[in-house]
């Protein structure tokens, strides 16, 4: 599901929010309108998105008192609630009442308890916010102080604001850890593009497709050497990019080049795509993505790099819905790579899909057989978001590119219309059985393995290794545990841990090293690829 929390942020933070109905109801809504100024493009379109949230949620958030942006998320703004409304060619100088009632979560703007709030417009003119969070593309308003109640003034949103292109990617936040900002020459030296067109995908989207990423050399390495190298295959979680990947390849050379991690090397892979992440599945909604990852671009890499082209040299890792490609494609090709260290990996086996079998009869995603809401995030125990909420206000947002929608664009069959069949209804959240066999039939990796054993066995025995927390804030420890079950029924080698307490986003850290785990997947790999290597003791500090 999820990615790591650098990325996770943004895409949720444009797709939870919750009731807040505790005060007293207004006695009239209070009237929105939005203002294109003179000077923008002519012609803009976009999806509107009106967020409001409580003026004291908002402010307690604040620094300096100064409310700089209007969101929510399961990390602060719960109290907030969101209208959408699409705009197709406004002109410039253009005023337009807000639609605040047709398409709103949890409940329409008209209806908002009586109280201050601040409110703000996002005009997501590319509609990707769904998937990366507002970008430089998106036009927004200045979040503006509003009373709603009796006697309250029309309030006019102006869309002037636009954030500032993404520029170098090599130019991380000022948050950075120190030690990451002082590696990034050496990796920039040692990092290569990845801008591959896909002639397979090109073929079934009609126009040009590029297969995307980094690739991350060893210290040491020659072109005109001799030496090659085992290589580690990476791919990150929903919300990720190519961009996203750049503290990775940091950390992949700084790493090897002080040897806490061994010489290979590093292909890190965007599966970032209009629709959310490809899974690097072949799909009738996305496109042959598995076919262009293992017949274009592996043996174009190879031909341009010294990697060791052997299965025992071509290795996969990847956390959360990367987790569920590096698996996918570990079982769909077992004969290409040599073992996969997949962690926290979106649900394996759709019969506990965060929690939920959807393969019950009359199977629901919002509600339990009991009526109680089906839970999709925790936190410390604690239950952070249910799986409606998440649903709505993904659909709030935009129909494409939320994770709920990238499921079905890789797992779902087309439906009449050209777009992928919808798993569950987001109304009522009732599971469509017949789409769901669908899922089962091709994208489930323990059915898979259940149906295929005999013949994926010589191939696949010993190269799975899993791993999961147990307290993972989207309950992915479930569908690993049916994994297992699976595995151990087959009479599988494999290698599954379940990390005590660890959640979705420290499951990589020991200590003060957040990419411990990282260090010793690496080494795993490593003494197959080079057997009777060992790994160096840690430096003393």
């Amino acid at each position: 599901m999820r990615h790591p929390p650098i990325a996770l942020a943004p895409a949720l933070a444009s797709c939870l929010l919750a009731a807040c109905a505790h005060a007293p109801r207004a006695q009239g809504p209070t009237p929105l309108r939005v203002h294109l100024p003179a000077d923008a493009p002519s012609g803009t379109s976009g999806r509107l998105l009106v967020f409001a949230e409580p003026a004291a949620d908002a402010l307690a958030r604040a620094k300096d008192g100064v409310v700089a942006e209007v969101d929510a998320s399961p990390f602060g703004g719960k109290g907030a609630s969101a209208a959408a409304m699409e705009l197709a060619r406004i002109a410039p100088g253009q005023v337009l009442p807000v639609d605040g009632d047709s398409l709103a979560w949890p409940q329409p703007l008209s209806r908002l308890p009586a109280g201050d709030y601040y409110v703000q417009a996002v005009l997501d003119v590319a509609r990707n916010n769904n998937y990366g969070g507002r970008g430089a593309d998106d036009l927004s308003s200045t979040p503006q102080r509003i009373t709603v109640g009796p006697g309250a003034k029309p309030a006019t949103l102006v869309l002037d604001q636009r954030a500032s292109a993404a520029g170098d990617p090599w130019q991380l936040p000022p948050t950075a850890p120190e030690a990451l900002r002082a590696a990034i020459p050496a990796a920039k030296a040692a990092t290569q593009a990845i801008d591959l067109p896909s002639a397979a995908l090109g073929a079934f989207w009609g126009r040009p497709v590029h297969l995307r990423g980094w690739v991350v050399l060893p210290p040491g390495y020659d072109a005109d050497d001799k030496a090659r190298y085992p290589v580690l295959y990476f791919t990150h979680g929903f919300g990720g990019s190519t961009r996203a990947l750049v503290p990775t390849a940091i950390a992949a050379q700084a790493g090897m080049a002080d040897g806490s991690m061994p010489p290979m090397i590093w292909v890190l892979l965007d599966e970032s795509s209009p629709t959310g992440t490809h899974e690097f599945a072949d799909s009738v909604n996305n496109g042959p993505w598995g076919t262009a990852l293992t017949e274009e671009l592996i043996p174009a890499l190879e031909s341009r790099y010294r990697m060791d082209a052997t299965a025992n040299g071509r290795f996969l890792n990847g956390h959360s819905s990367g987790g569920w490609a590096t698996l996918w494609l570990q079982v769909r090709y077992p004969k290409l790579f040599g073992g996969t260290w997949s962690t926290a990996p979106d649900s394996s086996d759709f019969r506990d899909f965060s929690g939920i079998d959807l393969y019950a009869a009359d199977a629901n995603v919002y509600r339990k057989p009991d009526g109680t809401a089906w839970p999709l995030m925790r936190d410390k125990g604690q239950v952070a978001a249910s799986f409606e909420q998440f649903a709505r206000l993904e659909e709030i947002v935009g129909p494409v590119g939320g994770q709920l929608a990238s499921f079905e664009w890789v797992f779902s069959p087309r439906g009449a219309d050209g777009r992928p069949m919808p798993m569950f209804d987001r109304g009522t959240g009732q599971v469509d059985p017949m789409v769901v066999a669908y899922w089962r039939t091709h994208y489930d990796i323990a059915e898979r393995i259940r149906r295929d054993w005999p013949r994926l066995k010589p191939d696949l025995d010993g190269k799975l290794h899993v791993y999961v927390g147990t307290a993972d804030t989207f309950y992915l420890d479930g569908g690993v545990h049916r994994l297992k079950e699976t595995l151990d029924a087959v009479g599988a080698r494999a290698d599954i841990r379940f990390v005590p307490d660890r959640t979705h986003f420290d499951l990589y850290v020991e200590g003060d090293d957040r990419r411990a785990m990282l260090k010793d997947i690496a080494w795993q790999m490593y003494a197959i690829a080079r057997p009777g290597s060992k790994r160096p003791p840690a430096p003393t500090r």
